[in-house]
């Protein structure tokens, strides 16, 4: 991806362990839920209910994935996965706060539960579960290690003047960064290819014994072999191989064996990648500002996109800045010029978002701006060439993509990087 700022950056590398990278949610109302702080409904300005069926908690956790927290906290009050409710994901590789709500417990179990590093700072009943989408956005606090030129931050910030691309991180293509290969074979109806892409790429694979296996039933093609040797911790693949051992033309069925979740995220990569794919060419011909052709919207009080009045740049009123772009869908009836090459060159239409073998996964389409804000950013350089940044992102907006701006192309560290 195509970085806006043209200047060199501070260098270094973040998430060196949890505890460089902190992430507060912002709830609907505003407040920010800081890590160790408890909450109750009324601050949160949040309704409580004395005979609710769901129970409202913030989440804390450090070095979890929001998948996984949920699953151990559901696990422990006797709960399955599909009772609880997150408004957004956050990292593993990091220490965050979050609204959940799970159904059928109440939030005496959840405040009495002890899991090794997961707290619930606040519970209460409820009418409804917390649903995805339900923040105002993020605030983060992150350490940088290595920094060769803290003060370069300063310099990209004031180049930037407030606002990045809103690029869709890396994490959204998956661990095997296959996730975009695996949609583009389901949208075009080819689930074989989809399926085999899942259980056999082996780019990126970091566990040898996992290679092995893919390697071995991509050259075999045996799915009940395949059983007997495919690692015990590839549970999804080895659910699909269960099903294509008993049946083994059955991709679709095969598929299905994937929570819809996991389905859904390999479509949106495909979205997401066509969303990348046009803001990059934005940034490259230093396109920053509205065309005639761009639709815009305004700001919210956080100062964050509101999306629920958008406009054509000509009919704009003051104070709509910024650009809407396209996540397109069967539904996206504004598709112009790029869109519409690019997706001719993947072999695909806004009719292939609707999958006739899978409706359940079809896609309508949804809006992104292409340059989101950040707000309230705060610089602390530290000892050993540390230098610690805080700042609020809207929702759907990736921290990674905008440190990349304000690091650049330096020094990469030893552990996971940008």
């Amino acid at each position: 991806m195509r970085r806006l700022s043209r200047l060199e950056g501070t260098g270094g590398y973040m998430k060196g362990s949890p505890d460089d990278f902190i992430v507060e949610e912002i709830a609907p109302s505003g407040t920010v839920l800081e890590i160790g702080r408890r909450y109750s409904a009324d601050e949160l300005g949040m309704a409580a209910s004395a005979d609710g069926r769901f129970s409202t908690f913030v989440l804390q956790k450090r070095g979890w994935n929001t998948i996984q927290a949920l699953r151990a906290v559901a696990k422990k009050l006797g709960r399955g996965f599909r009772s609880a409710g997150f408004a957004g994901t956050k990292d593993r590789t990091a220490v965050s706060t979050q609204l959940c709500s799970v159904f059928g417990a109440g939030p005496e179990a959840l405040l009495a539960m002890h899991i090794k590093d997961i707290a619930i700072n606040g519970a209460w009943r409820s009418d409804e579960p917390v649903r995805i989408g339900y923040l105002a956005g993020n605030r983060f606090t992150i350490t940088v290690r290595d920094a060769m030129k803290p003060g370069a931050a300063k310099a990209v910030d004031e180049e930037l003047c407030g606002v990045f691309p809103n690029y869709f991180g890396e994490q959204r293509f998956g661990a095997r960064k296959n996730n975009f290969e695996i949609g583009l074979a389901m949208l075009k109806g080819d689930l074989e290819d989809a399926t085999m892409r899942f259980l056999t790429d082996t780019g990126n694979e970091t566990n040898a014994d996992a290679v092995a296996a893919r390697g071995r039933l991509r050259d075999e093609m045996d799915f009940d072999a395949a059983l007997g040797y495919f690692p015990k911790h590839l549970k999804y693949e080895r659910q699909v191989l269960d099903r294509l051992a008993l049946i083994p033309n059955d991709y679709c069925g095969a598929l299905r064996r994937l929570p819809r979740q996991l389905l859904l995220m390999f479509v949106h990569s495909v979205e997401s990648q066509l969303f990348n794919d046009e803001l990059e060419l934005r940034v490259k011909g230093r396109e920053l500002g509205p065309l005639p052709a761009d639709r815009v919207c305004g700001a919210n009080a956080l100062g964050f996109p509101d999306m629920s009045k958008i406009a054509t740049a000509q009919t704009a009123q003051q104070g709509m800045r910024f650009i809407v772009g396209n996540m397109i869908g069967y539904g996206t009836e504004r598709i112009n010029e790029t869109e519409s090459g690019m997706l001719d060159e993947l072999g695909l239409s806004t009719e292939s978002f609707r999958m006739k073998a899978m409706p359940e996964l079809n896609m309508k389409g949804a809006v992104r701006v292409l340059f989101a804000p950040y707000t309230n950013l705060s610089l602390k350089p530290g000892v050993d060439d540390t230098l610690g940044f805080s700042f609020s992102l809207p929702p759907g907006s990736y921290a990674s993509v905008l440190m990349e701006e304000f690091v650049g192309n330096g020094v990469r560290g030893p552990t996971k990087t940008l």
